[in-house]
């Protein structure tokens, strides 16, 4: 009769034949030690990116390199908020930091006014756009308003219509803004791999 193997067995046949390649393992956890470094950056714990370079060896630096450019630039990107400017412009100095090339800092320099521009910009969109679809709204809660027979107010952000108008001059004006976020993070991607 022949023999019953088990699971573990049957596993440890099928990998014998596996090496560990320790030089692979080495820069996946290079790469993973950058990301976390980039991390504890974006969060403002006072990290020298420079130092924690130097500490790796050679093998190791450019994989942790890559680990902190992944992270920092997944970061650039449109803001929506205020708050989200200060998440991309710690980014920014960490691609800076990296990179280590004074055109590219200018870059940066010119892409935060250009963010700044653009949170204004939604601002003021959003208070014009809500102004010019004042007399259309204060119509339908009138004829809410008589239907159901007591005072309705609506908000314009759960009307249909003005979520259609705001959405598609919204997405207008992101395109516009959206394209200098792209130059700057295609700029960044060329001068790191160079």
């Amino acid at each position: 009769m022949g023999k019953i193997k088990s699971a573990l067995e049957i596993a440890l046949e099928r990998t014998e034949s596996i090496k560990v390649d320790k030089g692979s393992a080495g820069q996946f956890e290079a790469k993973q030690a950058g990301k976390k470094l980039a991390n504890e950056f974006l969060e403002g714990l006072d990290k020298s990116l420079d130092e924690e370079i130097k500490k790796l060896s050679r093998e190791e630096q450019a994989s942790f390199k890559q680990g902190l450019f992944d992270v920092f630039i997944s970061q650039v990107i449109l803001p929506g908020t205020k708050d989200d400017l200060k998440r991309i412009e710690t980014a920014c100095q960490g691609l800076n930091t990296l990179i280590g090339d004074k055109r590219f800092g200018e870059i940066i320099k010119q892409l935060i006014q250009f963010l700044n521009q653009f949170i204004e910009e939604i601002s003021n969109f959003r208070e014009a756009i809500k102004k010019q679809y004042a007399p259309k709204l204060r119509k339908k809660e009138e004829e809410l308003s008589r239907r159901i027979g007591r005072q309705v107010k609506l908000d314009p952000s759960q009307d249909p219509e003005f979520a259609a108008i705001y959405t598609q001059n919204l997405n207008s004006i992101k395109a516009n803004y959206q394209a200098a976020v792209n130059e700057t993070r295609e700029e960044a991607q060329r001068l790191f791999s160079a």
